[in-house]
């Protein structure tokens, strides 16, 4: 199954005006929210994201890099600001999420494929904002 689904609009738009993005660190040019974006050719884990930064990553098991990068990222001086699954059960959500902001969506939200089709997945998202300035640090242990 394809994993790459695109924002809804009318959802990013909100954000948008709130936050100002300047860069889609998870995006391919179907779907870039920004018209600055990484894709996977630029091998986002691997860059410096700066400024104010958009990721809707694909949702398999591969999320905790991405949610760890996130996290790393606003520790360097840059906002992230993250649509993702409310898999409050795993281990990444407890070590990372719960260290930024959270905001629950209610109901599930609408994503688009690059073939234009429509579907909605069978579980909950959150906006996860790490901000340079609000994070709680990590606790080795």
């Amino acid at each position: 199954m394809n994993n790459e689904w695109s924002t809804p609009q009318e959802f990013f738009n909100k954000l948008d005006r709130e936050f100002g993005f300047d860069l889609d660190v998870c995006a391919r040019s179907w779907n870039a929210k920004c018209p600055r974006y990484l894709d996977p050719e630029t091998d986002a884990l691997q860059q410096t994201w700066p400024g104010t930064c958009w990721m809707n990553p694909p949702y398999g098991h591969e999320i905790k890099f991405w949610i760890r990068k996130a996290y790393e990222e606003s520790q360097k001086g840059s906002t992230v600001v993250c649509l993702i699954p409310a898999r409050t059960d795993t281990n990444w959500f407890h070590d990372y999420c719960l260290k930024g902001e959270v905001r629950w969506i209610r109901g599930r939200l609408w994503f688009r494929q690059k073939d234009g089709k429509i579907g909605r997945p069978r579980f909950g998202s959150v906006i996860v904002i790490f901000r340079p300035d609000h994070n709680q640090p990590l606790i080795k242990g």
